[in-house]
């Protein structure tokens, strides 16, 4: 799979405090263009809690060895690029790496179409606070 085909596509960056990543979706603009449009970042601590299921995404998305490397696009597949999305969404500001961590095995263990079905409630302008705090508590990143 190359960039050009992909739902959802992986950034890896370089920051003062480690290193952490971008997370962009491929959407229609109005002239119907296809453009990446950004989702949510990764801190650098939610990114070294959840580095697992991230290479499993960027692995299985492309079915290749792939090494996370800064620069380039990640190509993710929709199923996994729904869970990663779930992921980066669940993280905001939360920082306990062992609740992260937890997080992100639940979610790399979930079904992709449930994932893309909570994604698709959390964007949601009138449900998305209620759905992330719901979805914290099933992935058990909060208590």
């Amino acid at each position: 799979m190359t960039i050009r085909e992909a739902s959802f596509a992986l950034r890896v960056v370089r920051r003062n405090t480690g290193d952490a990543a971008i997370l962009y979706r491929r959407s229609l603009r109005e002239n119907h263009d296809e453009r990446l449009t950004r989702i949510a970042a990764i801190s650098p601590l939610a990114f070294s809690a959840g580095a697992g299921l991230l290479r499993e995404a960027a692995r299985k998305s492309t079915n290749q060895p792939t090494k996370l490397s800064y620069g380039p696009f990640h190509p993710l597949d929709p199923d996994w690029g729904a869970r990663v999305a779930c992921y980066a969404l669940v993280a905001q500001g939360l920082r306990s790496a062992e609740r992260l961590h937890r997080a992100a095995e639940n979610l790399r263990h979930a079904d992709g179409t449930e994932a893309a079905w909570w994604f698709g409630l959390m964007v949601n302008r009138f449900t998305g606070k209620r759905a992330v705090r719901a979805l914290r508590i099933l992935v058990e990143a909060v208590k």
